[in-house]
């Protein structure tokens, strides 16, 4: 039988551990904005990867997937369903044959923009909790947890 850890324990870490509260803030923030954008058929995942692939220079699978601190696998799996739906489009790079870069088509950049007023509601609806200056300390600290991830699998040398 295993040993069990005191109650007391139990709570130190549901109170204190950065990665509980950031895991239940995202799962709740994510069914929020999936319900948002379910009458486009878009899920928040579908929508942050293609406003990541809104920019000037198209991106390689590589780099996406460290943009959005996503596994290539992972990453692969979810760009299927956007090019089965026309939505994105793989092409290989023009000066390097071997890379492939990933494009919005038109229906995907149609989608976007019209998801893009429901996420800036849903957005303003968030900030209404929090002061201004809440909101930007908030980001910031996410912005610093999220860069860890450009860390990882490195070795650390003391």
């Amino acid at each position: 039988m295993s040993k069990k850890l005191p109650i007391e324990v139990v709570h130190e870490v549901r109170d204190a551990c950065l990665c509980l509260a950031t895991q239940r803030a995202a799962r709740t923030l994510a069914r929020r904005f999936d319900r948002a954008f379910a009458s486009l058929g878009l899920t928040n995942g579908q929508f942050s990867l293609m406003m990541s692939l809104n920019a000037p220079q198209a991106p390689t699978l590589g780099r996406l997937a460290q943009a959005l601190a996503m596994d290539r696998t992972t990453l692969t799996a979810a760009l299927k369903s956007l090019e089965r739906r026309g939505l994105v489009e793989t092409r290989l790079d023009e000066k390097d044959r071997r890379a492939r870069r990933l494009f919005l088509t038109t229906a995907g950049g149609d989608l976007l923009a019209a998801a893009l007023p429901i996420w800036r509601r849903e957005h303003a609806a968030l900030d209404a909790g929090f002061s201004h200056s809440e909101g930007q300390k908030l980001r910031k600290a996410l912005r610093i947890l999220g860069a860890e991830t450009q860390t990882e699998g490195k070795d650390v040398k003391a």
